[in-house]
């Protein structure tokens, strides 16, 4: 039996890639659930609404580049979604960042990038969390999760993307204190992260990444990740990393987190 039994789920960064899998994945396993799915790209998201139905799942249009905007998304969301139990951050973007040519280097796109993988992430933590920690079910805490999609280059860096790697490798040292904090309440908030190895989306497009060829065949086919995503979500886990990054977190992440124990 599936422990990922939220009714009501918001998954930020849904139109491509990742998060369009996993919203697929979703809404085909979870008949009961009710889904919105949050991007920048009206099209797309009008593309699953008319798939799955109105009664299914929800498109709204947002840019999580937007920190300022984040606060007043959220009241509009929760506003009509009190049930709200479950919220996923998938957003992000990957840029190759180069310091043999300091002259190819945008301050725009480093800040861009960094942005919607991690400030982002604590925008949508800030204003989601109060309602996750309130949230009652029959009178008791209710089971609610924050499910973030960090990546195994959080854990070991890539020379040709350094600020992405960077970027995940902050999202991942916040995800570990943040679980210990909400481990001890108020609410009952369980923090999932997710480590993707490179999978083969549109993250990886030449229009994107310009130094990369034929980007879309690269890494694990996204109907496997999904597959393996899916299987952890549906196990309970806290900590997913998929495919080459079950081996990468094993040889490093548990010492990692015996040294973590020894901080206050």
């Amino acid at each position: 039996m599936s422990e990922f039994n939220y009714t009501k789920i918001l998954l930020i960064g849904g139109t491509s890639g990742i998060g369009h899998a996993l919203a697929e994945k979703i809404l085909l396993s979870r008949p009961s659930a009710k889904l919105i799915v949050v991007g920048r790209r009206q099209e797309k998201l009008d593309e699953i609404v008319q798939k799955w139905g109105k009664e299914r799942v929800e498109g709204v249009v947002f840019d999580v580049t937007d920190l300022g905007g984040i606060e007043g998304f959220a009241k509009k969301i929760l506003s009509t979604n009190p049930d709200l139990s479950c919220l996923i951050l998938n957003s992000g973007i990957q840029r190759p960042l180069d310091f043999t040519d300091p002259a190819s280097i945008s301050l725009d796109s480093i800040s861009e990038e960094f942005t919607t993988n991690y400030f982002s992430y604590v925008g949508f933590l800030k204003w989601f969390l109060p309602h996750f920690q309130q949230y009652k079910q029959d009178g008791q805490d209710g089971e609610t999760a924050v499910v973030m999609v960090g990546s195994v280059l959080g854990l070991v860096p890539m020379t040709r993307c350094p600020n992405y790697c960077a970027s995940k490798a902050a999202l991942h040292q916040l995800i570990l204190p943040l679980r210990k904090q909400m481990s001890d309440g108020p609410g009952n908030v369980k923090i999932v992260e997710v480590f993707p190895p490179s999978v083969q989306t549109e993250l990886h497009d030449k229009k994107h990444q310009p130094d990369i060829e034929n980007g879309r065949q690269m890494g694990m086919p996204l109907d496997e990740f999904t597959d393996e995503l899916w299987a952890g979500l549906s196990a309970g886990k806290e900590d997913i990393p998929v495919g080459m990054g079950k081996a990468i977190w094993e040889r490093i992440e548990p010492g990692r987190r015996e040294e973590a124990g020894k901080f206050p």
